[in-house]
C-alpha cells in the first residue's frame, strides 16, 4: 500500500479512532506528523471530529468514510485527521468555535478544513453522500475546497487568518465586570422561569436536555425548587429515563421526554444521580431515591470495570439500528411475559402499535415503542382492584423479567476509555449516595474509583492524565480533569471521613491554581501551560454537558475556603464569578455551575462535624443524611485533624453545627442535632 493509503488508527487507545481503523481513508491521529505531511504534500488537512457513541458520526462513516471512491478522493487531495472529541476536548473546543462562527451552529460529526498550519477556513457538521435536504454532498464540498486551494489560495488563506483571529478574540478571557450580589441569583431564577415548560418540565422546547447543573442550582433556591422537582418527576416518567435498566439517555427528541436519543453518557448519569439525591433530601419523595439507586446500579452493572474505572459512554445504535436494544413491540413483550402480564406492562409503559420511534436510516425494522410511564400505578390499582403497593411490586417483577430478556439481545457498544474528569463526576455521585442513602457498598465503589485514578492516571508530580485506554494513560491533564476529580474527592471525604482524600483534593487545587489560573483576567483556563499549543486557549464559563471549567474551579476554590479557611481561594472564586456576571445575568440556561458558585458565595458559612468511631457517628450521620446542606463543610471522621472544625474536639460521637464560626453546643442526641441542622438549613424539608 502506498503512503497515501495507510490508515494509522489501529494502534490508538481511543475506541472511536479504532472504529475507523478499517476505513479505506488514510486517517492520521491528531499530531504534528499529520501537519508535517500536509506541508510536504502542500494540501489542506481534513479534520473530522466525533465520538464513539454518536449516531450521526456512524451514519457519515457508513455513507462516506467506508466508501472506496470517497476515500480515494480524500486521500488524494487531503491529509485526513480523525479526532475523538472526548479524548481531545481541547482540540474539539477550538475548532467547534470556528465551526459555530462560520455556520451559526455546531455538533458532531464536525468537519473542518485546515491549512497545514492548523488554521481553519471552512467547516460544517454532517455532510450527506448526495445533495439533499438543503445540504451539499460531502464530495461536492471536498471538490469546492480542493479547487479553492488550487485556484484561490490567497483569498482562502485570508479567510483562514480572519477566522483564526476571531476564534482567538472570542477565546480571550475578559477582565471581571462587576460585583456579584443576591440580585444575580434572583435574575437567574427569573430568566429560567420565562423559558420553563410548566406542563412538561424542562426549559424551552424540543429537543430537551436534562441540564443537571441548572437543576442543581434551582434546588438551592427556594423560589426555583418547584421547577426543578417538577422537571425531574416528568423526566422520570419519560423514555429519557430507562424504565427497565435504570439510568438516562442523552436527551429527548420531543418536548414530553418520551423519545430519547439513545446514547447513555457517564457524565449525564453521574450528575443526575447527585441531582436526584438532592431532590430526595429536599422533598422526601422516595421516587427520587429509587431513581438514584437505579442509575447507580446501571453504572455498576454496565459501566464499571473490574479495576474500578468507569467507561465513558454507550452507543445509541445496536447493529446499525438506533435504539434497537431499548425499544419493543407489544408482541415482543407478550412473548416474554405472556398475554395477561404482557398487556398489563404494555399499558403501564405505553408500548403500543404502531410505536413511537422509527430509525429513518433503517425503516425496514419498523416502528417500535420506547417504554415510558403511560398509565401510573394508582390508575392501574383502581382498574385491578389491588393496592398500589401490590401493583407496584408486580410491575417491578415484570420489568425485571423484561430487562433479563433485553440483556439477551445484542447490546450497544461501550466506549471503555476512562476519562479522569467524568470519573470525578461518578466518584462524587457514589460518594454522595453512600452518605445520603446510607449504603456502604456505594462508598466502596467510590474508594476503588479514587484508587484507580491515583494508580493509573496520576503522575509522580501530582498532576493527572486525561484518559486511560489500551493499558496506557494519555493526553496532558486538562483543567476539567484536575477540578472535577478534586470535587469528587471532596465528596468522598464528606462521605467517608478519610482526611487523605481531602488533602489530595487540596493538592490538586494547588495544581489548578498554578497551572490553570489566569491572574490578569481572574478566570481559569481550560488547558494549562504544559499542554499542546493550539490556536487559542479558552476559559469557558458556559456549561456544556458538564460543569464548565470556570464553574468547577470556582466551586473547588469555595470548598477549599470552607474546609481550610483559604481566603485567597475564596477571592479567586469571587473574581471568577464576577468575570462572567453579564453573561449570567442575561442567560436563560447554561450557567448552572457558575450560578451554584454565586449561591455558594452568598450562603452562610456552615460547618458540620461528627467526630468518633463509625458506630458512634452513625445515629447523627443518619440524621444529617436527611438534611439538604449543599454548601456546608461536612467532616464526619474518627478523630480530630488539621481542619478548623476538627481541632481540639474529642472523638466520642458528638456532633458540632457551626454558623459563621459560632457553634451550637455539641450533642450526641439525634433530635437535638436535627433541630440544629434545620436551623442552618433554613428548616430543611
Amino acid at each position: 500500500m502506498n503512503r497515501l493509503g495507510i490508515n494509522r488508527l489501529g494502534q490508538e487507545s481511543s475506541p472511536y479512532l479504532r472504529q475507523h481503523a478499517d476505513n479505506p481513508v488514510a486517517w492520521w491521529p491528531w499530531g504534528e506528523d499529520a501537519f508535517r505531511e500536509a506541508r510536504e504534500r502542500d494540501v489542506p488537512v481534513l479534520l473530522s471530529v466525533g465520538y464513539s457513541t454518536c449516531h450521526w458520526c456512524h451514519v457519515m462513516a457508513h455513507e462516506s468514510f467506508e466508501d472506496a471512491a470517497t476515500a480515494e478522493y480524500m486521500n488524494a487531495h487531503f491529509v485526513n485527521v480523525k479526532v475523538d472529541r472526548e479524548e481531545r476536548p481541547d482540540v474539539d473546543a477550538v475548532y467547534m468555535a470556528a465551526t459555530q462562527a462560520l455556520t451559526g451552529q455546531g455538533g458532531w460529526p464536525m468537519t473542518v478544513f485546515l491549512t497545514p498550519g492548523g488554521a481553519p477556513f471552512y467547516a460544517g457538521t454532517y455532510f450527506p453522500p448526495r445533495d439533499g435536504h438543503g445540504l451539499p454532498s460531502f464530495t461536492r464540498v471536498m471538490a469546492s475546497v480542493e479547487r479553492a486551494w488550487r485556484e484561490e489560495r490567497p483569498k482562502l488563506l485570508g479567510n483562514a487568518e480572519a477566522l483564526t483571529e476571531h476564534v482567538r478574540e472570542a477565546s480571550r478571557p475578559r477582565v471581571a465586570e462587576g460585583e456579584v450580589d443576591a440580585g444575580l441569583l434572583e435574575r437567574a431564577v427569573g430568566n429560567l422561569r420565562r423559558v420553563f415548560d410548566e406542563a412538561l418540565g424542562g426549559f424551552g422546547g424540543a429537543p430537551k436536555f436534562p441540564a443537571p447543573t441548572t437543576l442543581d442550582f434551582l434546588l438551592t433556591q427556594p423560589t426555583g425548587r418547584l421547577m426543578a422537582l417538577h422537571t425531574l418527576r416528568r423526566m422520570l416518567a419519560g423514555g429519557l429515563h430507562d424504565q427497565l435498566g435504570g439510568g438516562f439517555h442523552r436527551y429527548s427528541v420531543d418536548e414530553a421526554w418520551r423519545v430519547p436519543h439513545f446514547e447513555k453518557m457517564l457524565y449525564d448519569n453521574a450528575q443526575l444521580t447527585r441531582t436526584l439525591l438532592r431532590a430526595y433530601q429536599l422533598s422526601g419523595d422516595p421516587a427520587f431515591a429509587g431513581a438514584a439507586r437505579g442509575t447507580l446500579e446501571y453504572l455498576r452493572r454496565e459501566m464499571l470495570s473490574p479495576d474500578g474505572g468507569f467507561s465513558s459512554a454507550q452507543d445509541a445504535d445496536t447493529g446499525g439500528v438506533e435504539g434497537l436494544t431499548f425499544t419493543w413491540t407489544p408482541a415482543e413483550v407478550r412473548d416474554v411475559l405472556g398475554d395477561a402480564d404482557g398487556e398489563l406492562l404494555c399499558r403501564h409503559l405505553g408500548i403500543a402499535d404502531p410505536g413511537n420511534f422509527l430509525d429513518p436510516h433503517r425503516p425496514e425494522v419498523g416502528r417500535r415503542s420506547v417504554p415510558f410511564v403511560a398509565l401510573p400505578v394508582p390508575d392501574l390499582a383502581l382498574d385491578l382492584r389491588q393496592t398500589e403497593s401490590e401493583v407496584a411490586a408486580h410491575l417491578d417483577a415484570l420489568k425485571a423479567r423484561l430487562l433479563a430478556a433485553r440483556a439477551q439481545r445484542p447490546q450497544p457498544g461501550t466506549d471503555d476509555k476512562v476519562l479522569t474528569s467524568w470519573n470525578g463526576l461518578a466518584l462524587a455521585a457514589f460518594a454522595d449516595a453512600a452518605r445520603i442513602l446510607r449504603e456502604p457498598e456505594y462508598l466502596e465503589v467510590a474508594r476503588r474509583n479514587a484508587a484507580f485514578i491515583e494508580n493509573r492516571l496520576a503522575l509522580p508530580d501530582g498532576t493527572l492524565r486525561h484518559t486511560w485506554g489500551g493499558g496506557q494513560a494519555r493526553v496532558e491533564g486538562l483543567m476539567e480533569d484536575h477540578a472535577l476529580y478534586a470535587l469528587g474527592l471532596v465528596a468522598l471525604f464528606q462521605a467517608g471521613g478519610d482526611l487523605t482524600h481531602l488533602h489530595r483534593a487540596r493538592a490538586l487545587w494547588e495544581v489548578v491554581r498554578r497551572d490553570f489560573w489566569n491572574e490578569d483576567a481572574g478566570v481559569f483556563m481550560a488547558s494549562g501551560g504544559r499542554a499542546e499549543t493550539l490556536l487559542a486557549r479558552q476559559a469557558p464559563g458556559f456549561d456544556s454537558a458538564v460543569l464548565s471549567e470556570n464553574a468547577a474551579g470556582a466551586l473547588l476554590a469555595l470548598w477549599m475556603h470552607s474546609h481550610f479557611a483559604d481566603d485567597e481561594a475564596e477571592g479567586m472564586a469571587r473574581r471568577t464569578v464576577n468575570a462572567f456576571r453579564s453573561d449570567m445575568l442575561a442567560a436563560a440556561g447554561g450557567f448552572g455551575g457558575l450560578w451554584q458558585a454565586a449561591a455558594f458565595l452568598h450562603a452562610p458559612h456552615t460547618e458540620v462535624a461528627i467526630i468518633g468511631t463509625p458506630d458512634e457517628r452513625a445515629p447523627l450521620e443518619e440524621v444529617a443524611a436527611g438534611v439538604f446542606l449543599p454548601f456546608a463543610a461536612l467532616a464526619f471522621t474518627e478523630a480530630g485533624g488539621d481542619l478548623p472544625v476538627l481541632q481540639d474536639r474529642p472523638g466520642d460521637g458528638r456532633g458540632y453545627v457551626c454558623l459563621h464560626h459560632t457553634c451550637d453546643l455539641p450533642t450526641t442526641e439525634p433530635r437535638v442535632f436535627r433541630a440544629q441542622l434545620d436551623r442552618v438549613a433554613g428548616g430543611g424539608r
